[in-house]
């Protein structure tokens, strides 16, 4: 098996967890399912003794401390700090220009949940052997539900690595769906959702992007040409990076190549992506009510509710559906339905 370089990208507004997750501290950052936050998670996945190398970190200054303060002394690590966001197609090569051609790297966000780790390192081990052949492999996450707020990967037809593993070319990316079509793509079967984990190897990547997006890739090897090490820290160049234009990897490279490829991956993976996906990755009891944070809390004919505090005690009797959040002088509650209105109450945009 091709070694693995893990790819983190690390970084968040702290909006759509607020007011637990916010700018300065977001969830990345915090110990939202276990005693770990998401980011050491992430890290705890990809470990050498199942063939991964040490980690490059991709993250901006403002979050560079509590990076390197998770990450530990972990002999060989990479910090990126990005001088500016210029979204995942510019950060991912930010990553690839500083690594070995042959490298095979494994792009995993740092704010998500995977329940099984084992199927997680199945799932990578497969999509490194894909990518040792040229293929440029996303991880097709099982969907269990038909979701609106997820692209979806159509699968195609079978591949069959030299190594053994299988996988299969990536018939279609398709945008968030409506609902209709979501539940459409759920009972058809061979639809699955993008988690926005990758792996390729460097050379790969690296002329997929010179050839679909020549002005990102042409900028981002300015900037890493023209930068300077601090210690684990890499500093690109401020103004060259700057100027690079700014583009997702899926719209820059994973929907133009005509190697795309995709490995299954049924792991109990979560995007945490609002409080009703992280009380659905939490320990729930008979009525399927969560309780977290270090504060108190009594629920009386309650039915799947969440109640976060970090020290106030929180009484509930009779809600169904519902989600408080106590951090600080900030209470938040919200119905399941409204939880995608949390990042744009004032207290989340105006942070």
């Amino acid at each position: 098996m091709p070694t693995i370089v893990p790819v983190i990208l690390c970084g968040g507004s702290g909006t759509r967890l607020w007011p637990r997750s916010r700018s300065e501290k977001p969830k990345p950052f915090l110990p939202l399912v276990g005693d770990s936050t998401l980011f050491e998670a992430a890290l705890l996945r990809c470990p050498a003794a199942g063939g991964f190398s040490a980690p490059v970190i991709v993250t901006g200054h403002r979050h560079l401390d509590h990076v390197e303060a998770q990450l530990g002394a972990v002999p060989g690590s990479q910090v990126i700090v990005e001088p500016s966001a210029r979204n995942t197609a510019a950060a991912i090569a930010l990553a690839a220009y500083r690594l070995p051609e042959d490298a095979i790297m494994l792009v995993c966000p740092s704010d998500h949940h995977i329940g099984d780790v084992d199927a997680f390192a199945v799932a990578a081990c497969a999509a490194a052997d894909l990518a040792e052949e040229g293929w440029l492999v996303s991880f097709g996450i099982e969907a269990t539900a038909p979701e609106t707020g997820f692209g979806y990967l159509k699968r195609g037809e079978a591949i069959a690595a030299a190594s053994g593993s299988a996988g299969y070319r990536t018939a279609q990316f398709v945008e968030k769906p409506e609902l209709e079509r979501a539940k459409a793509f759920l009972a058809e079967g061979i639809y699955a959702w993008n988690g926005g984990i990758f792996a390729f190897r460097v050379k790969d990547f690296i002329a997929e992007l010179e050839t679909h997006r020549p002005l990102i890739a042409a900028g981002v090897a300015e900037a890493v040409a023209k930068g300077s090490t601090d210690g684990q820290r890499f500093h690109p160049d401020a103004a060259t990076f700057g100027a690079v234009p700014s583009d997702s990897v899926d719209y820059a490279v994973m929907e133009n190549t005509a190697r795309a490829a995709m490995v299954p991956a049924d792991m109990n993976w979560s995007d945490i992506g609002n409080w009703h996906a992280l009380h659905e990755a939490l320990h729930r009891d008979e009525n399927g009510n969560s309780v977290r944070g270090t504060g108190e809390a009594e629920l009386v004919d309650c039915r799947n509710v969440l109640v976060d505090s970090d020290g106030p005690r929180v009484s509930v009797i009779g809600l169904e559906d519902v989600i408080v959040v106590v951090d600080g002088n900030d209470i938040m509650i919200t119905t399941v339905s409204g939880v995608q209105k949390v990042g744009k109450l004032s207290g989340a945009v105006n942070q």
